[in-house]
């Protein structure tokens, strides 16, 4: 009682006080859990030691294999991945990083790997290829000398079955008008994807309405040994030709240079690189070639005249017929088709091959109309050799 009041007296509770008399137990708990632990590191580590020496483990080097695990995206740094040509001919360039791309070519002529040139065909069209089934026939047995692009209008989707040697070479396109620069722009784009694959060295440009008149083998050999590129080239005197001229053209133009022709073509390598590139001819004849001038008859043309006349041999590889007059050559349909009237396109005819006469001056010809397919189908060794 006495001990609680003397507590009470000094201001402390008397619980507090006892508290304070309790042993501290925790520390002690804490250090035993310590010496344990540390008492089976130690006997651990001897019957390690005990073990390495009884089995002799010692240097033993667990061999590294490497990962089969492979990236999922590789960068692209060797030699075979600049020289491969597309997978597929869609992608997702616009035209300006399109014409970028393909305007690089080397300066090197020879090529330090296996080529083997092919030709590109090229259909501008609006849809369909009707004739379809007549080509399969011209490019059977010839894969690997040739390749296929399409430009169609951007709503048309292609139908060709997976045998189809058409199937998914549609590019991506845009709406091509008659007359317009938006044509010479589809022509462009069509060279431009054929670029990119480096074994293309002959660019061939076709309608849906052309059809081959002689043989693959026959149409390679012609075109492969040719010292000139085929782009019909003349200066008309006329209100047609020299009356499109517009004086604002002067001084990247002249009217000596202006030049008129179809629009048909097959070039080689450098001159495609060179139609893709150009960024000095194309503005004028965009701001001052519109209808009534109709700039796919005087761009390329005239460009071509003025930077390459002696790579050009002046004339098309593509028969038409303007006889029937308009603004269209004339159209022929199943009722024209006979053996005459593939013959009547070479009686009486004479151009220059390598400078030397000779009669055989067209390898295509237009305007055929499905109408005539059938009958082609059925007498297409009769008529053309294949």
């Amino acid at each position: 009682m006495q001990a609680r009041l003397m507590a009470m007296e000094e201001g402390k509770e008397p619980s507090m006080a006892i508290r304070s008399s309790q042993p501290r137990v925790l520390p002690v708990r804490l250090l035993q859990f310590f010496l344990i632990f540390l008492g089976m590191g130690i006997a651990l580590t001897i019957f390690s030691m005990f073990m390495s020496r009884h089995f002799r483990f010692e240097n033993v080097v667990i061999p590294v294999t490497s990962s089969k695990i492979q990236p999922c995206f590789k960068e692209p740094n060797d030699f075979k991945s600049w020289i491969k040509p597309p997978s597929k001919v869609w992608h997702q360039m616009n035209d300006s990083q399109l014409l970028w791309r393909a305007s690089f070519d080397s300066q090197i002529k020879l090529y330090p790997f296996k080529r083997v040139p092919k030709l590109a065909f090229m259909f501008l069209t609006r849809g369909p290829l009707p004739m379809a089934p007549l080509w399969e026939r011209f490019f059977k047995g010839h894969k690997g000398k040739y390749t296929i692009y399409i430009h169609a209008l951007p709503m048309y989707n292609e139908s060709y079955p997976p045998s189809s040697v058409f199937y998914r070479r549609q590019i991506p396109s845009q709406v091509a008008e008659w007359g317009r620069m938006s044509m010479c722009d589809a022509e462009r784009r069509l060279l431009a994807n054929a670029l990119l694959d480096l074994s293309n060295e002959w660019f061939i440009l076709l309608s849906e309405a052309c059809i081959p008149l002689q043989s693959f083998s026959i149409v390679h050999l012609y075109i492969s040994r040719s010292w000139y590129s085929f782009m019909e080239i003349y200066d008309d005197p006329g209100p047609f030709g020299r009356g499109r001229y517009n004086d604002n053209m002067e001084p990247v133009v002249n009217l000596t240079n202006w030049r008129k022709g179809s629009q048909w073509f097959e070039i080689n390598r450098k001159l495609a690189v060179a139609v893709v590139e150009d960024d000095t001819f194309y503005p004028k004849f965009e701001q001052f070639c519109r209808p009534a001038c109709y700039v796919d008859e005087h761009y390329f043309q005239t460009m071509l005249s003025i930077r390459w006349p002696h790579r050009l041999a002046n004339r098309t590889l593509t028969w038409v017929d303007w006889s029937r007059g308009g603004a269209h050559p004339g159209t022929f349909g199943k009722a024209d088709m006979s053996k005459e009237f593939f013959k009547k396109m070479f009686d009486g005819q004479t151009c220059l091959y390598n400078s030397q006469p000779t009669w055989a001056c067209y390898l295509f010809a237009r305007k055929i109309a499905p109408s005539a397919l059938d009958i082609l189908l059925q007498h297409s060794f009769e008529y053309f050799g294949y």
